[in-house]
């Protein structure tokens, strides 16, 4: 038997994740609808970092153990989302195991992004056990000046 680690915080997160997915739009609610985020699908989430600079967005989600093939990046209607798993390690099933703290299976995390977003350019690579998506910005076009011409 395999020890698991006690979190005694773990049964509120649960309730908030369960009230989250009951109020919130496109979710399961009390109605069973399917979920169209995808979180109750997901065995556990990845640590995100967001950062800004002037010419992009930069994504950094750490994702140790988990294969660059197994990961899928997508962008859609102004959406990254970010999905995938992390595959099971059946030696760790045996009596010699004391404690399994390594969550595995599927991810998911969804992200809504402003409009400036250059879609066609982002770029993913995963490095070190962290996944660093570049979404660059698109080029802010001056606004059009219109003369206004006088009425005779």
């Amino acid at each position: 038997m395999a020890m698991m680690r006690y979190d005694p915080l773990n049964t509120l997160r649960q309730l908030q994740t369960d009230l989250d997915r009951i109020f919130s739009a496109g979710s399961q609610g009390m109605l069973g609808t399917p979920s169209e985020n995808g979180e109750s699908a997901s065995n556990w989430m990845p640590a995100v970092d967001i950062a800004e600079d002037d010419k992009a967005y930069h994504v950094h989600v750490d994702l140790p153990g988990v294969d660059a093939e197994n990961i899928d990046v997508a962008m859609d209607n102004g959406m990254l989302t970010i999905k995938g798993y992390r595959e099971d390690n059946k030696s760790e099933d045996g009596p010699n195991w004391k404690r399994v703290e390594r969550v595995r299976g599927t991810f998911f995390r969804r992200f809504t992004l402003p409009e400036n977003v250059d879609a066609d350019n982002i770029q993913a690579r995963c490095r070190n056990g962290v996944l660093e998506v570049a979404v660059p910005k698109r080029e802010e076009q001056p606004g059009k000046r219109i003369k206004v011409e006088q009425a005779s």
